[in-house]
């Protein structure tokens, strides 16, 4: 999925982002109150990470300005502070979780896989489209039982089309969900056509239609 982490703490923001790239995330990281509010006005997430002791702000204003633009992302509140009330406040303004400091980042993973199950896939671990099934925990797809031999980019490809199932997604989300922000630098949006070729290519050859539909001028359609 793609995450965003806003946490001033250079150390912890750095573990934290080695860690869920390892895990196959797109991680993104913001270090303060203005840089996290200029990410979270121009992209979307999947989830967010918030730290509420902000330098020149408060993370709780964060979540709060997150939902006034009535974004999905999920998002987990990360504390050194242990207070009810923080935690009662961040609820209610929105957030799905709270973490308090110190916290293993194997926990801070599963809670995160847990919040996408939730509101992508009603909490199942067992997803698909047809004859195409994705085990989430351990991230192997198969068609009629028969695993497939993805690269990282391509599973994370196939879980977005399956995710947004017969809806028409845009290049430019395509792009900035399996590659984060960076895919502004690229300049061309040539790396997206040979993974979805190398996508289509490998679920055609284990016996799935062709799904993947080009929408001309947009994106694509993942549909029967």
């Amino acid at each position: 999925m793609k995450v965003l982490i806003i946490e001033d703490e250079p150390a912890l923001s750095t573990s934290m982002q080695q860690y869920l790239e390892q895990q196959g995330h797109v991680v993104t990281a913001a270090h303060d109150f203005p840089e996290g509010r200029d990410k979270i006005a121009e992209f979307d997430y999947d989830c967010m990470i918030v730290d509420i002791g902000l330098p020149h702000g408060n993370g709780l204003a964060l979540v709060e300005e997150l939902k006034s633009l009535d974004a999905s992302a999920g998002i987990i509140i990360i504390s050194a502070r242990n207070a009810l009330e923080d935690k009662l406040r961040g609820l209610e303004l929105g957030s799905d979780d709270y973490l308090t400091k110190p916290f293993h980042l194997s926990e801070l993973n599963a809670r995160m896989n847990a919040l996408m199950r939730r509101k992508r896939f009603n909490g199942n671990t067992v997803v698909g489209f047809n004859e195409i099934k994705v085990n989430t925990t351990s991230q192997v797809a198969y068609v009629n039982e028969t695993p497939l031999d993805l690269t990282g980019k391509e599973y994370q490809l196939l879980m977005y089309f399956i995710a947004n199932q017969r809806r028409v997604v845009t290049k430019s989300a395509l792009a900035g969900h399996v590659w984060g922000d960076d895919y502004l630098y690229a300049g061309t949006y040539d790396f997206i056509y040979t993974h979805i070729k190398n996508l289509r290519r490998k679920l055609l050859d284990a016996g799935s239609p062709d799904y993947i539909q080009t929408v001309y001028g947009t994106g694509y359609r993942f549909s029967d």
